[in-house]
């Protein structure tokens, strides 16, 4: 029988490879931004998936914990959970998704669906996928990788907030802002601050 980390790294990488084929499926953009915007989540994002990827190898010395079945196989479920999540905003969003921050043609601001849940629901099932993994694997590593992949996710969603306000506008982009959390469902959301 399959194990519950052998699982949870299974999960992880059907998923990688369904969303890199998934690439060419994407939006034409309107407008590019400045991609060097992005560099530092991106990165951060690079370094979590190497420190998350660490937690696999049989050193001992990274050891925080152990989990028990029971607890393993949960955070397996909270993993397929996360990343279901995030097809299922890509899907939803349907033309409208992009790899990058700049807008797409036609772009608008949607409400419905995981994107009347939170306003990043890509972001926040990478990143309940990413905990739970993190809790499973019990090492420095994967906790380490998780915090990190929260900085660097943390940055990329609010430089998309400052482009989604300055595309869509101020006004209407605040008022989803003001009824939708960031990333945590049922998080109140802060006041808006001023277009950069």
């Amino acid at each position: 029988m399959i194990a519950p980390d052998a699982a949870i790294a299974a999960a992880w990488l059907i998923w990688l490879i369904a969303w890199i084929l998934a690439a060419g499926w994407s939006a034409r953009v309107a407008s590019h931004h400045d991609l060097g915007a992005e560099s530092p989540s991106r990165v951060l994002t690079l370094v979590a998936i190497v420190m998350m990827l660490a937690s696999y190898w049989p050193l001992a010395w990274g050891v925080l914990w152990t989990t028990g079945a029971g607890v393993a196989w949960a955070m397996f479920v909270l993993v397929v959970v996360g990343l279901a999540f995030t097809w299922a905003a890509r899907l939803h969003l349907g033309p409208l998704w992009s790899s990058t921050s700049a807008p797409t043609q036609d772009h608008r601001i949607v409400d419905t669906g995981p994107y009347r849940i939170v306003r990043h629901p890509v972001y926040a099932g990478l990143l309940l996928a990413a905990i739970a993994t993190a809790v499973e694997r019990g090492r420095i590593e994967a906790l380490a990788g998780a915090l990190v992949l929260i900085a660097g996710v943390s940055l990329r969603a609010k430089l998309e907030e400052r482009f989604l306000r300055r595309d869509l506008g101020d006004e209407a982009y605040s008022a989803y802002r003001a009824r939708v959390p960031m990333l945590v469902p049922f998080a109140k959301s802060p006041p808006p601050a001023s277009a950069d």
